[in-house]
């Protein structure tokens, strides 16, 4: 092996000092100063920030809230979310020691900050969608829709079903009976049996068996009152652990949690509204996404798309009465019926002015004056004529040997869909768009992040949690789309006292690119 000199480090021994200034423990360009320039600018009092009790025995002050927020933004856009695990880092990180001047609340301080603090940092995350609206980082016009599920902090095992809890509650009948049974056969032999001698004897397992239908019987009554809660709350899953989360299924996944909404802008794929729900379906929450993100940004007019999962008629609706162009798939519902070469009711063409339906013979279905409701729809009963269909050569593809017409059910706002129908036609690209903008910021979060589950329970409480998770992708990447001197000199322009934060921006003259943890901004 040739002798080959390599670079050493210093040594150990060697006695050293740390910078005399907290201020030297970062340089000016590190990404950390970003975080203290925008929490200088939050009006703390008014998005409803309360204090948290310092952990330092009686007559300690309380800690700012404005100091725990930064050390929760720090923490979330570095992957350390355990309150425990920013008490550490707080007290021997240098990026934190400086950003807390030297502060080290304790773990329970700060998880209380997190828990009640959660509809203040949803100001705070809307807050900093204004910011990027000032900073023209929001095109406006287009918002990807997508949902995702998260796990909550309850496992699938403390969240019951009703189907579940109704099936446990049928064995355990069928338990208490054969129970039953056997104690009478036991009391039976027992009457037959000669008295005990003075030896003993007597009844056997007896005993056994009564505790055994005691306790069935006490499961029984939990059981009962389990399904009793369900049915006055009209819910369909009771958890022990964590009351909102819901057994959510979606592919085939199964998760025990809950279900984020996002709505991403086109331009620079930023959160403009998110929302947390525990419903696993999407269809219902395509219009109320997509109007909390017309309504962030400020505009009269907006284009939605989502995927398949959000096609629902009545949001489409009222997405078109309220200036929302929506592009949503719709599912293919026939493929059963044309493998079986069947004809399904999309071959039947609707004509609007004589507001008919003509089928693929050329016969035309009439509307009839009755009305039928399917759910929440009131449809209209478009029916064939007898002596069209028994003359028709397509009558054996179209209709059973007993059925005598056809008939064709039209929703009362179908015209709604026809133009949504219309618009699809041509949507491939949009479609393309929406994958490369819904999923980028579940991508980041969930698989650079690492956060594919919540640490708090409760709507509330994992609501806030998400507004930090959304906050910390959004800030990363306005860092990383602006670069720090921009976002510095913008954080510098809107805090009171702006001219002196802004020589301070202006005299660091040697910048280096420095991301974050995790990079947002690919």
């Amino acid at each position: 092996m040739t002798n080959r000199t390599f670079k050493t480090g210093v040594s150990r021994d060697q006695a050293s000092f740390l910078p005399p200034r907290v201020e030297d423990y970062v340089d000016g360009n590190n990404p950390v100063r970003a975080i203290e320039a925008f929490v200088a600018v939050l009006d703390i009092g008014r998005l409803g920030f309360g204090h948290a009790g310092s952990g330092g025995g009686a007559g300690q002050p309380p800690y700012d809230p404005a100091d725990l927020l930064k050390l929760y933004l720090y923490g979330y856009i570095n992957r350390i979310r355990s309150s425990r695990a920013l008490e550490r880092e707080a007290g021997r990180n240098l990026e934190l020691i400086w950003l807390m001047k030297q502060l080290v609340p304790g773990y329970r301080t700060i998880a209380n900050f997190r828990r009640d603090n959660w509809k203040a940092l949803k100001a705070a995350n809307r807050e900093f969608v204004l910011l990027m609206r000032e900073l023209d980082l929001l095109g406006g016009e287009v918002v990807a829709i997508d949902g995702a599920f998260f796990d909550g902090n309850a496992s699938k095992a403390s969240i019951k079903t009703q189907r579940r809890l109704a099936k446990r509650l049928a064995e355990i009948e069928q338990e208490i009976e054969a129970y039953g049974a056997a104690l009478e056969a036991n009391d039976s032999a027992e009457a037959e049996r000669p008295p005990a001698g003075p030896d003993g004897g007597g009844r056997e397992g007896g005993g056994d068996v009564a505790q055994k239908v005691a306790t069935l019987m006490a499961k029984r009554t939990a059981l009962k009152a389990d399904l009793a809660q369900l049915e006055e709350s009209g819910q369909t899953q009771l958890s022990r652990t964590d009351a909102d989360a819901r057994l959510l299924t979606k592919n085939g996944q199964v998760v025990a949690g809950y279900n984020v909404q996002i709505a991403v802008d086109d331009k620079h794929k930023l959160i403009t509204a998110s929302e947390v729900v525990n419903d696993g379906n999407d269809t219902g929450q395509l219009y109320d996404m997509a109007k909390a993100a017309k309504e962030e940004l400020g505009v009269e007019t907006l284009t939605a798309l989502a995927d398949t999962g959000y096609y629902n008629g009545h949001t489409l609706k009222d997405c078109e009465e309220n200036g929302i162009v929506a592009y949503v798939p719709q599912a293919k519902r026939t493929a059963r019926l044309e493998a079986q070469d069947r004809i399904s009711h999309e071959e039947f063409a609707y004509d609007t002015e004589a507001n008919v339906y003509r089928c693929p013979a050329g016969r035309l279905l009439s509307p009839t004056d009755g009305r039928k409701t399917n759910g929440n729809r009131i449809e209209i009963r478009y029916v064939s004529r007898k002596s069209d269909c028994d003359a028709c050569a397509l009558r054996s593809r179209c209709l059973s040997a007993k059925t005598p017409t056809r008939t064709v059910y039209r929703w009362e706002h179908e015209a709604v869909l026809d133009r949504h129908r219309a618009r699809m036609q041509d949507a491939d690209a949009q479609m393309r768009r929406r994958a490369e903008l819904a999923e980028h910021p579940f991508g980041t979060l969930k698989c650079r992040a690492g956060y594919r589950h919540f640490l708090v329970r409760g709507f509330d409480k994992v609501r806030g949690e998400w507004s930090l998770m959304a906050l910390c992708y959004n800030f990363s990447r306005v860092l990383s789309i602006l670069g720090l001197d921009s976002l510095m000199a913008y954080l510098a322009n809107r805090h009171p006292n702006w001219a002196l934060l802004l020589n301070v921006v202006t005299a660091i003259v040697t910048r280096l690119q420095i991301r974050p943890a995790f990079d947002y901004a690919r």
